[in-house]
């Protein structure tokens, strides 16, 4: 199948589309003829991202928990053309807590639950309605979508302090196989990227010295990751039809010390 009989005229959801990897996977989708549904947070910058991408790019506002709203996310890229595929960017970071603290007290359970909700709940949840959605899909060449999630390096190698990152991004590498086999049936391919160190609006917050030495821990190439590199892959593996249940890491070979 070309990217022109998947990708043109075909409709996308692209999580966590308001910057980096997200806002990267729907400039590149949009580029191809893709009709693209990006979707963020109500108050993000989602429309402006939208309004700045060059071709058929929309913005419609959800919380990935929220199953009301991010139904109507589907919906709504449903209404543009036969919804094709996902690129699911959308999660937060951790919450950098020590199982226990200082004075050996344990960490409080809330902020890892937090972190479950987003990373692995909103998943869940990205991966279900997006799989409803590209069910009704007819069939073209014996396939009638593909969908791309998001884990981490961290879910390999999480570092001190990431114990509820590490398992929230682990247990979605782990549902991978699973949600690939379950939607054989449907014609419905998933895979999964774990980026290492990216240049995204989240690392951006550190000081340059801290984003020079993280640069400097990948073997090769010697830099940060670009949101395009995900983008590239993502788009890969939307249209690879035999590449199917697996995680990808994209990280430059890099593995994280302990610290």
């Amino acid at each position: 199948m070309t990217s022109e009989a998947v990708l043109g005229g075909a409709s996308y959801v692209v999580t966590g589309g308001a910057s980096g990897l997200g806002a990267a996977s729907a400039v590149r989708l949009a580029a191809l003829g893709a009709a693209v549904t990006i979707t963020d947070l109500p108050g993000s910058v989602g429309q402006e991202t939208a309004d700045t991408i060059e071709g058929d790019v929309v913005f419609v506002p959800a919380d990935i928990v929220d199953e009301s709203a991010l139904g109507q996310v589907f919906a709504s890229a449903g209404e543009r053309g036969a919804v094709r595929g996902v690129v699911h960017c959308a999660g937060r970071g951790g919450d950098r807590t020590r199982i226990l603290d200082r004075d050996g007290k344990a960490s409080p359970v809330e902020t890892f639950r937090d972190v479950l909700e987003v990373n692995l709940i909103g998943t869940y949840n990205v991966l279900r309605l997006g799989a409803a959605q590209i069910s009704v899909t007819p069939p073209a060449d014996g396939e009638r979508g593909a969908i791309v999630l998001t884990a981490s390096v961290a879910a390999f190698d999480g570092q001190i302090g990431q114990t509820s990152y590490t398992a929230s991004k682990a247990a979605v590498h782990g549902m991978t196989l699973v949600a690939a086999r379950d939607l054989a049936s449907r014609l419905i391919r998933v895979n999964t990227i774990a980026p290492g160190i990216f240049d995204t609006p989240m690392l951006a917050r550190l000081r340059d010295d801290i984003r020079s030495d993280l640069a400097e821990a990948v073997p090769h190439p010697r830099r940060l990751g670009a949101p395009d590199d995900f983008a590239q892959l993502a788009v890969s593996l939307l249209l690879n039809r035999y590449v199917n249940g697996e995680t990808i890491r994209l990280d430059g070979a890099i593995r994280m010390p302990p610290r």
